[in-house]
C-alpha cells in the first residue's frame, strides 16, 4: 500500500483525535467549575436562571431560587459559577455600563426627529409619510389617493344601479312576454295545443 492511500484514513482519525481532546477539557472545566462551588456563591443553571447555593451533596446541589425557596438541581445543572459583583449585579438590575460613558438614551421621542419634522407635523396636524412634496400648495399624495378611491366608489355605485335597472327592465319583459303567452291560451289560440 502506498502513502497516498492511507493519508486520508490518517487525516480522518487525527480529525476525531482533535474533537474529542478538545471536548474532553471542555469536560474537565466544568467539572473543575462544578467542585469550586461553595454554599453561598452565585450560580447560573442550564436553563438560565440564578440562584444561590446552600447545600452541596456527592450528585445534587440545593439552591436557593428565591428568599425561602429551595429546590434540588443535578450537579450537571449548573451552567456557570459566577462571581460575587456579577452575580450581585445580576440580582440587584444593577447597570453594567457605569460612568458617563455609556450610550445615552432619550425619555422621549421628540429629542430624536429633527426641528424640521416637527414643524411640518404640526402646520399639517398630522405627519405626512409619503414622498416629499414639490411645493407647499400641492395637494398630499393621501389626498390624492382617498379622492382615487372616491371615485373608483362612485363610478362602482353607478354600474351597480345601470346593472339594477337593467335586470328590471328584463324581468318586466318576462313576465309581460309570459302574460302574452297566458291570454292567448286562455282564448285558444293556435299556442294552447
Amino acid at each position: 500500500m502506498s502513502i497516498m492511500t492511507l493519508l486520508p484514513f490518517i487525516v480522518l482519525i487525527g480529525a476525531m483525535f482533535l474533537m474529542t481532546r478538545s471536548a474532553k477539557k471542555k469536560q474537565q472545566a466544568a467539572q473543575q467549575m462544578r467542585e469550586e462551588m461553595q454554599p453561598g456563591t452565585g450560580v447560573r443553571t442550564i436553563g438560565g436562571m440564578f440562584a444561590t447555593v446552600k447545600e452541596i451533596h456527592e450528585e445534587t446541589v440545593l439552591l436557593e431560587v428565591a428568599p425561602g425557596v429551595h429546590a434540588i438541581y443535578a450537579k450537571n445543572a449548573i451552567g456557570a459559577v459566577l462571581a460575587d459583583e456579577e452575580y450581585n449585579r445580576i440580582l440587584d438590575g444593577a447597570d453594567p455600563i457605569t460612568g458617563e460613558d455609556g450610550p445615552v438614551v432619550p425619555d422621549d421621542v421628540s429629542s430624536l426627529t429633527g426641528a424640521e419634522a416637527t414643524e411640518k407635523g404640526d402646520k399639517a396636524g398630522k405627519i405626512d409619510l409619503g414622498k416629499a412634496e414639490a411645493g407647499d400648495d400641492a395637494e398630499p399624495a393621501a389626498d390624492k389617493a382617498e379622492d382615487a378611491e372616491g371615485e373608483k366608489a362612485e363610478k362602482a355605485e353607478k354600474s351597480e344601479k345601470s346593472e339594477k335597472v337593467d335586470k328590471a327592465a328584463e324581468a318586466d319583459e318576462a313576465t309581460a312576454e309570459g302574460d302574452d303567452a297566458k291570454d292567448g291560451k286562455k282564448a285558444g289560440g293556435a299556442d294552447a295545443k
